[in-house]
């Protein structure tokens, strides 16, 4: 079954790219186009895509307003959106992520980068490596609101454990090599906490990691 993906951008040359490279893909299909975020946001609901590659700066509706919007659908809660940057640490990526974006990609992105991007949200993973987290995670101590601590009662102390592995950019199979379980186990802990903290994807959880106390600036 092929992986159904939405572009959004305001620039047709960048959407051509694209939607050439990626509908030469077997296993992946371009099912919609939108040059603004109010038609993002429509064709999302229409289409029910995996993807959407999402570009920041749009007409009528910006990429991070209609990642909002998409987030905040319920009928969307397996939709992934990717925001499309031209500099990777660009301000608006980190609102984005805290809208709901599963992550990011800067447009100059290698084609075949591009192409394992979309299979790897679509998966169910997220688009953060560890340094990429780390600095996620400094950007929202200068930038964020302060908010109330959290310690997060209706995780386990091993799903906490977890969860902060998850918030350093860890995979499931780093984590299990970390705590020494397996890869299965280590997933089953991350789809329960996933599930307990009604969050969208392991994204959100590095915001909410960070905005409890539980992750802090300057760790390893």
């Amino acid at each position: 079954m092929s992986i159904r993906v939405v572009i959004a951008d305001d620039q047709a040359l960048v959407r051509a790219g694209f939607v050439a490279l990626l509908d030469a893909q077997d296993d992946i299909e371009v099912v919609g186009e939108a040059d603004n975020g109010e038609q993002a946001v429509r064709l999302a609901r229409e289409l029910v895509p995996d993807v959407v590659l999402m570009d920041i700066r749009m007409p009528i509706l910006d990429g991070l307003a209609a990642t909002r919007e998409i987030a905040a659908t319920a009928a969307l809660s397996d939709v992934r959106v990717v925001v499309l940057t031209t500099f990777e640490l660009d301000e608006y990526v980190f609102e984005a992520m805290r809208a709901g974006a599963t992550g990011f990609l800067v447009k100059h992105t290698e084609p075949a980068d591009l192409v394992k991007a979309v299979r790897v949200v679509a998966g169910g993973d997220a688009l953060l490596s560890p340094s990429v987290t780390k600095r996620l995670v400094e950007e929202f101590a200068t930038h964020a609101k302060p908010t109330p601590a959290r310690d997060f009662p209706e995780l386990t102390d091993r799903e906490r454990e977890v969860m902060a592995l998850v918030a350093e950019g860890l995979t499931n199979a780093e984590i299990a090599e970390r705590l020494f379980m397996s890869p299965a186990t280590a997933r089953t802990h991350v789809s329960r906490i996933l599930l307990k903290l009604n969050a969208r994807d392991r994204t959100q959880l590095v915001v909410m990691a960070y905005e409890s106390g539980m992750v802090r600036p300057g760790w390893q």
